[in-house]
């Protein structure tokens, strides 16, 4: 697997690890840095084993952190998982870890809707807190029979969520390999694979309109694609954007006008705006 070391000044890191966590990573471990860099710290992390796509991410860091790859034993990598945890969305709503036993997960009761997860070499399990916004959102917002359009998919939780939810139809884009490979499995796996696609498509390139648009990822390519976000939203359709701050999102806002902000959900400095024409 191919880890993303980014070195940050000190005072830098709590932001730089909001930065990497807002890009969808398992964890984010920080380590004093091996030189005489006095004042930085590394922060190691992982994307998946797509070296063009942890390239692009990194690319979008600010320009004064660097950051560099290294090659780690896929055994090391998958430490995490005997820490990860199942998370609850809503009362109803969970989002488990796969090799979690089902009866342990569900202590919300026999009716809860269970989403099993398993990101494989791509990355998000559902526990970063614009991942929470965002499904929380899509649960609220979906109606019977509608259709998805999910950029920047990831894993698949909001494309699976969604179509376990009740969506009829999902499109899940993004632009690694392995975050295509991950959703199919697991829209299998929860048993929607009929009703979920998964490509590597452009966003520029997809048709719409859907009925329901969600994005949860980082400001910058939101505002990069917001003529396109507006374009497949349906007139009577909704945009589900994320992966923004809660205090810093105006710029965002202002991309996508003159679709208007009709809610806004936050979770630990993160928000999850929804719009409409």
């Amino acid at each position: 697997m191919i880890a993303l070391v980014v070195t940050v000044p000190a005072s830098e890191a709590e932001v730089a690890a909001d930065a990497l966590w807002a890009l969808g990573v398992l964890a984010v471990e920080e380590r004093d840095h091996p030189d005489t860099d006095e004042g930085m710290v590394e922060l190691w992390t992982s994307l998946g084993d797509d070296a063009g796509h942890v390239r692009k991410a990194a690319e979008g860091l600010p320009s004064r952190w660097r950051w560099r790859t290294v090659e780690v034993d896929d055994a090391v990598a998958d430490t995490w998982r005997a820490h990860a945890v199942p998370s609850w969305i809503t009362p109803d709503l969970v989002v488990v870890p796969d090799w979690f036993d089902a009866d342990v997960a569900v202590g919300g009761g026999p009716d809860a809707t269970v989403l099993r997860i398993d990101p494989g070499s791509a990355f998000g399990l559902g526990d970063h807190p614009t991942t929470v916004l965002t499904l929380r959102a899509l649960r609220g917002l979906l109606w019977p029979d509608a259709t998805v359009l999910d950029v920047g998919c990831g894993s698949g939780v909001l494309s699976v969520g969604a179509a376990v939810c009740g969506a009829s139809y999902v499109e899940a884009i993004d632009v690694s390999v392995a975050a295509v490979a991950a959703t199919r499995d697991n829209a299998e796996r929860n048993g929607v694979a009929g009703r979920v696609t998964a490509s590597t498509t452009a966003l520029a390139d997809v048709d719409g309109p859907f009925d329901i648009v969600c994005a949860n990822i980082l400001a910058p390519t939101l505002v990069d694609l917001a003529s396109d976000l507006r374009r497949v939203t349906a007139p009577a359709g909704v945009l589900v954007v994320s992966g923004v701050l809660a205090d810093a999102h105006d710029h965002v806002v202002a991309a996508l006008a003159p679709m208007r902000v009709v809610d806004r959900l936050v979770r630990e400095g993160w928000a999850a705006i929804v719009l409409r024409h």
